[in-house]
């Protein structure tokens, strides 16, 4: 597939994916349970970006199709509409630089039915010569998803291994691994390299 990529030339932007009550709340089955850890390197990186900061959300699709049906037959709870309570991202990343800018300037957030949350937007965000510093949840599933995605697109994507997390140490470990092996294209940094690249 191919995209159309933004005329204005490369760009950098941090993409901090589903920091979503969802994902953070501690009774909720879908709970990360590093998620807590993020909170402070995910600030960090927000103000460094800003305003160049994209937030993410999986929504639910309102109709499951396909192997989506036997997925949500697992996992019932999360049949919910777009403004229920666990899709919200976290109070503690609310106030930050960045997030009601949005997609288009006008606030918001980039929303998905789907694990990846690249696609046009971020393309057209980035440029063919830009470069996508990742972070959030679940190493294993959206960002693992994500970043393929867009580095496959030929976009230099970054995943910042102190701001990420999945369902356990060791999952996470191996999604880490998993994406290194896409390199160049597709790098693992910390959270210091990501700081001085803003």
């Amino acid at each position: 597939m191919t995209w159309s990529y933004a005329e204005t030339g490369p760009a950098t932007w941090l993409v901090v994916i589903d920091m979503q009550t969802v994902f953070g709340g501690a009774d909720s089955p879908w709970a990360a349970p590093r998620f807590g850890e993020l909170i402070e390197p995910t600030r960090r990186l927000c103000e460094a970006y800003a305003p160049n900061v994209v937030f993410t959300r999986y929504l639910s699709p309102a109709d499951p199709q396909g192997a989506w049906r036997p997925y949500f037959a697992d996992w019932p709870f999360a049949l919910q509409p777009p403004d229920a309570p666990l899709w919200d991202i976290v109070p503690e990343l609310a106030d930050l630089p960045g997030r009601s800018r949005g997609l288009d300037g006008r606030g918001g957030t980039l929303d998905a039915e789907c694990f990846s949350k690249w696609g046009r937007d971020l393309a057209e965000l980035a440029g063919q010569a830009g470069r996508l510093v990742l972070t959030g949840v679940s190493t294993d599933c959206c960002v693992i998803a994500t970043a393929l995605a867009a580095a496959d697109a030929g976009v230099e994507t970054w995943v910042v291994k102190e701001a990420t997390t999945g369902i356990d140490d060791p999952t996470t470990k191996q999604a880490l691994y998993i994406m290194s092996l896409f390199g160049p294209l597709l790098k693992i940094v910390s959270l210091d390299e990501a700081l001085a690249a803003a």
